[in-house]
């Protein structure tokens, strides 16, 4: 990489714990380096007995703004000056955007799995979605489709939190339903895990493969194919992991701090190539 760091350079980051291994360093790197712009992306761990002083900092240090990653994208919360609605609903901030002195908090993911549909040619208007998980990705996700689709099914281990988040989601669409039967996924047009399950090979299944069927959208956020996607694909499903979903959350955020638009093929290459090392 050929940035040139100077007094004037403008520092953007991500704040984690641990963060060594984000992907987002070198994807808005070569964004910044293709267009020209003399800013600087770092990536920073944080433990998170100093995240108060971690987001105080980025006021005094004169930061464009950062990602926040795992565990801190509901501890900035009370940190923050002002929280866009879509984070509200979430509960989690993954951008902070330094506006002369306020801290304003944002949650691209909903917006970045959105597009990511597009990109593979998907309109979820008007479809039945089946959600595995309650989480902030799940909230991030649910909330992005809740005025699209026709029908929506929250499916969650834990009955309390895949309840509440329905009942939440209904409040914008009375056809959203939390669910202990499976059997609906079978009706679905599109089934997204929105669980950790699947990060290591070894973990069990978010859903049983026998309850897919052939035609169904697969979505997996986790980013490379997971067993899950395997299983899907036997099975005659449209497969989509959750790397395109990573790509265009980073390059909503890059828009938030730099008011340009993303080259967001860059991007791609940036991470894709990061992907396959």
């Amino acid at each position: 990489m050929n940035m040139e760091i100077n007094a004037s350079t403008r520092l953007t980051g991500i704040i984690g714990y641990p963060v060594r291994h984000s992907l987002s360093p070198e994807m808005h790197n070569a964004a910044f380096e293709y267009l020209g712009l003399n800013y600087c992306y770092l990536a920073m761990e944080v433990k998170p007995e100093n995240i108060k002083y971690a987001v105080e900092g980025l006021k005094a240090l004169g930061f464009v703004g950062v990602n926040v990653t795992v565990p801190h994208k509901q501890a900035v919360i009370p940190f923050i000056d002002v929280i866009d609605e879509e984070a509200k609903f979430i509960g989690a901030i993954n951008t902070i955007k330094n506006e002369q002195g306020r801290l304003i908090g944002y949650n691209t993911d909903g917006k970045g799995f959105i597009q990511s549909l597009k990109e593979e040619g998907i309109d979820p208007s008007g479809m039945e979605v089946l959600i595995l998980g309650a989480g902030g990705a799940a909230r991030a996700v649910g909330y992005s489709l809740v005025h699209k689709v026709s029908r929506m099914y929250i499916y969650n281990r834990t009955e309390e939190r895949g309840m509440e988040l329905a009942v939440r989601l209904k409040k914008m669409n009375p056809e959203v339903f939390f669910t202990k039967n499976l059997d609906y996924c079978k009706v679905c047009d599109m089934v997204i895990n929105a669980t950790s399950a699947g990060l290591k090979d070894s973990d069990p299944l978010p859903i049983d493969a026998d309850y897919l069927t052939q035609g169904q959208i697969v979505y997996d956020l986790i980013y490379r194919e997971t067993p899950l996607l395997r299983e899907a694909k036997q099975k005659g499903c449209k497969v989509i992991d959750g790397t395109g979903m990573l790509l265009h959350q980073g390059a909503e955020a890059f828009r938030i701090w730099t008011g340009v638009e993303p080259p967001v093929k860059v991007m791609r290459e940036a991470l894709l190539k990061r992907l396959r090392e």
